[in-house]
């Protein structure tokens, strides 16, 4: 099974968080995943994948410019059909603590929706999640004064949650479990 991780990334904490939760789905057996920031991502890659987890800063509780400019490129494959039925996952960052993380999220979901993707949240029974999380993916709170690239031990447990749930959701669709 193949998945793909697209992000966009100021400071280097969403990048961060990719890599967490490219973890998770390397911790299922027979998970393949693919990590590119948007400017190096190819949207005709997205046809051959399994699962799309896409995230990016929250920037005033919306989609970053790159990662929005980047799905705006997807009009091709709506029109196509080639992501109906394609598990998708969303993941972002924002700089404080009310900073829009749901926000961004739900309009991550919404272009995932439209292509007629199947979503996969993290439900409230993951420990990490219960107390700090969200069940529309992986939203953290990176404040602008930490240093780069850094995540919490709860940051990265939830995005490693995320990549696990979204590859064995995979396998769940595909009779393999």
């Amino acid at each position: 099974m193949k998945i793909y991780i697209v992000y966009d990334s100021d400071n280097g904490h969403t990048r961060a968080l990719a890599e967490a939760i490219s973890e998770g789905v390397k911790s299922v057996n027979g998970a393949e995943v693919y990590v590119n920031h948007v400017n190096h991502a190819n949207i005709r890659d997205l046809e051959d994948m399994d699962a799309i987890i896409w995230g990016c800063p929250g920037h005033f509780g919306s989609i970053s410019g790159g990662l929005k400019n980047w799905i705006d490129k997807l009009g091709y494959l709506w029109a196509h059909g080639k992501l109906v039925g394609k598990i998708g996952a969303v993941f972002c960052t924002t700089a404080t603590t009310h900073g829009g993380v749901e926000a961004t999220m739900l309009n991550l979901i919404t272009p995932m929706l439209h292509q007629g993707m199947i979503i996969v949240g993290l439900p409230g029974n993951i420990p990490e999640n219960a107390a700090y999380g969200s069940y529309y993916g992986v939203g953290i709170t990176c404040p602008v004064d930490e240093p780069d690239n850094q995540l919490t031990q709860n940051d990265r447990a939830l995005g490693k949650a995320l990549g696990k749930r979204v590859a064995e959701t995979v396998q769940r669709f595909a009779g393999n479990q």
